[in-house]
């Protein structure tokens, strides 16, 4: 087993630090969720976190780790008689993105449990959890469903199995800890929520810590046991602290006063629900015994706040995570005088010096929060449109043609879904219909591999002919392995939804603008809570640009819009073939994703020879590949042309008019646009 990299020789991220030794204080905090962009040792924290957790006792033989001083009586390995227990290092288990659901909950032997009744279990990694450190890396990656049973065991501490009326339980009680990048998308909020503190990392800019970095991991890797060995020291008097505030825990007091700025400061922050003043609550009582007091203090609460509230603040897919903290400071100073009542003569003391981490949470968790995606601009004449402000008249690269400055989007509004025709086969989202793993029951069929969906109707039927010649003579049923059928399910995927938006002189009309980026808003709202992928390409000019490659994150999506400039003449053409080879190359890369093509246009196309009869067969290109397409009309006036119908129509989707964008009329277009591609 190679040496893990010491956690006291990582080199700043103090909230990130503090966010994990808290949860190894009071495993009760809830676990934490590191956000931040790549290569800040989010991981490498997490798994050094292992080495400093105290030893476990188990029952020897158990899965289950069952403690010795008082095992689970519902453990399925049980009952454990009395005997001494056997210590060992905790354990981390890391739960990859990919994984399936019985690897992460166990698996039954169905046919064991059908022909003999017995409970034949194999656990899966939330028992090899159980009293340890359970990590998700990218937990933003991780589908919707093993998401929602993983939280489910984490605020239980248990796991449940159930198969056709087969059930099994186990003790699930871990350190949860997830990573990820928020630039590959957000997890759903309900699903922040669930996590009890969330903490941004970003790369240093001071010079001499990024320095420090280097050396010491150019010398960790060189040499990592001696390298371990240099901070062996260190390492054993942060194990030892850690041990101590977890004796220290129970005998923290956490006064009446305390609570009241806790509940104050939840109230303030107009946070949904209890949980947040609960978290809070723990945290400040770990904050306490980190730091030696068996009292909890007003800037206990300052930092619980700060690592216990950012996440929860956001109403929205495009709301960055942060807490303000003068509302904060405020907020406390109001409730402060609860708290002297107690006996506390200082409502603001000053922050704690203690150790490791103990200054953590000084650093609001949002002040890299703004610039964790920041933009980058495309190759082409289009790169200035992705700064926060438009580029200077005279700056390079501006295209001629008098480009306007980049306009604020009308306020988004709810759409009606829009899918793609057809049964695909992809991600687990929440927009057209797909063969998955989870939703309703269609039919059955062999299983190819391990069974994982019994269809007992179907097993049945398939057993029942052959009990004679098996020789049944007791009201077992004699079931074989080629009896067992696995179901088969229709539920719903995400689709990649790439956006191909004119950014023309004929579309710089302000109005006619905002208008459109208030549309496609709305739609790249309605793409995250179905979690779809989303692209965004623009053409105006002499070519197209691919503003933002496709990604999970909806908020890079939307921030590339908000600063998107407008100007030049209209190359159509240009945007189709660009979008055409985006979709191409996205099909090498996830061929099970099924794409949607949503051009936003006023339908003209000028610059270059025969521009309307290129546009037509990159269009009709599209349309061969069987592309689902919507194009949203954006031309205005009485007097129509209607060239974005025309696009429709060679791109065998269908058109709506800008006007017809509000409230519900969007939500019809994809009926239309599966009428539109049977059709043709």
């Amino acid at each position: 087993m190679s040496t893990p990299y010491p956690f006291t020789a990582i080199v700043g991220q103090d909230d990130l630090r503090l966010g994990l030794l808290l949860n190894a204080v009071s495993p009760a905090v809830g676990g934490v969720l590191v956000r931040g962009e790549k290569g800040t040792a989010k991981s490498t924290a997490v798994r050094a976190l292992a080495a400093l957790m105290p030893e476990v006792a188990v029952v020897p033989g158990c899965r289950f780790s069952c403690d010795p001083a008082s095992p689970d009586p519902a453990c399925p390995d049980g009952p454990h008689a009395e005997a001494a227990g056997v210590a060992r290092a905790a354990r981390t288990v890391e739960l990859p993105v990919g994984a399936s659901e019985d690897r992460l909950v166990g698996a039954l032997d169905i046919e064991r449990a059908l022909s003999e009744g017995v409970k034949a279990f194999e656990p899966g990694l939330l028992a090899d959890a159980h009293r340890g450190i359970l990590y998700v890396d990218e937990v933003n990656l991780l589908h919707d469903h093993l998401v929602d049973l993983l939280l489910d065991a984490a605020a239980m501490g248990a796991s449940y199995v159930e198969r056709e009326g087969v059930s099994v339980r186990h003790a699930a009680r871990f350190l949860l800890v997830g990573t990820m990048n928020p630039e590959e998308g957000e997890l759903r909020p309900q699903l922040l929520d669930r996590f009890g503190l969330t903490v941004e990392v970003s790369a240093s800019r001071d010079t001499d810590e990024r320095v420090e970095v280097v050396r010491r991991r150019l010398a960790y890797d060189d040499d990592p046991e001696g390298f371990a060995a240099r901070w062996a020291e260190e390492e054993n008097a942060l194990r030892e602290r850690i041990a101590a505030a977890r004796a220290l825990l129970p005998r923290v007091v956490l006064g009446d006063g305390v609570l009241r700025q806790i509940a104050a400061t939840c109230a303030a922050f107009e946070v949904d629900g209890m949980r947040a003043d609960i978290v809070m609550a723990r945290t400040a009582t770990a904050l306490a015994a980190w730091a030696g007091r068996e009292e909890v203090t007003a800037d206990d609460v300052r930092q619980a706040a700060l690592l216990a509230l950012p996440h929860r603040r956001r109403r929205n897919p495009f709301d960055a995570p942060g807490l303000d903290e003068d509302k904060l400071d405020q907020t406390l100073d109001e409730a402060g005088p609860q708290e002297n009542s107690d006996g506390d003569d200082d409502p603001d003391p000053g922050p704690d010096g203690g150790g490791d981490g103990g200054g953590g949470g000084g650093v609001p968790p949002q002040a890299d929060g703004e610039d964790r995606t920041p933009p980058q601009p495309p190759q082409g004449q289009g790169s200035e449109g992705d700064s926060p402000s438009p580029a200077p008249e005279n700056a390079p690269g501006r295209p001629a043609g008098g480009e306007q400055q980049p306009v604020a989007a009308a306020e988004p509004f709810r759409t009606k879904m829009l899918s793609v025709p057809g049964l695909g086969e992809g991600a687990a989202g929440r927009r057209s219909r797909a063969r998955t793993e989870h939703g309703r029951t269609t039919g059955a069929r062999r299983p190819e591999g391990a069974l994982t969906k019994l269809h007992l109707a179907a097993t049945v039927q398939a057993a029942a002919p052959h009990q004679h010649a098996r020789g049944r003579a007791g009201r077992g049923l004699v079931v074989r392995r080629d009896d067992l059928r696995q179901a088969t399910r229709e539920g719903r995927e995400g689709n990649l939804v790439l956006f191909v938006v004119d950014a023309s002189g004929s579309m710089a009309a302000r109005q006619r603008m905002s208008a459109v980026k208030g549309a496609v808003l709305s739609l790249l709202l309605d793409a995250y809570q179905r979690r779809d992928k989303v692209g965004l390409v623009t053409f105006r000019g002499k070519e197209a640009d691919v503003a933002l490659p496709p990604t999970s994150s909806v908020d890079a999506a939307a921030a590339r819009l908000e600063s998107l400039p407008t100007g030049g003449r209209t190359p159509l053409a240009a945007g189709l073939l660009k979008a055409h080879d985006v979709l191409r190359v996205e099909r090498l890369r996830d061929p099970s994703r099924r794409p949607l093509l949503v051009v936003v246009t006023d339908g003209r196309a000028t610059g270059g020879p025969e521009p309307v009869a290129l546009a037509g067969r990159a269009a009709r290109l599209h349309r061969s590949e069987g592309t689902a397409s919507v194009v949203v009309d954006c031309e205005s006036g009485y007097v129509r042309l209607g060239l974005a119908g025309e696009l429709a129509r060679e791109l065998g989707g269908t058109a709506v008019t800008l006007d017809e964008l509000r409230a519900d009329s969007i939500a019809g277009l994809v009926k239309d646009v599966t009428a539109a591609g049977r059709a043709a």
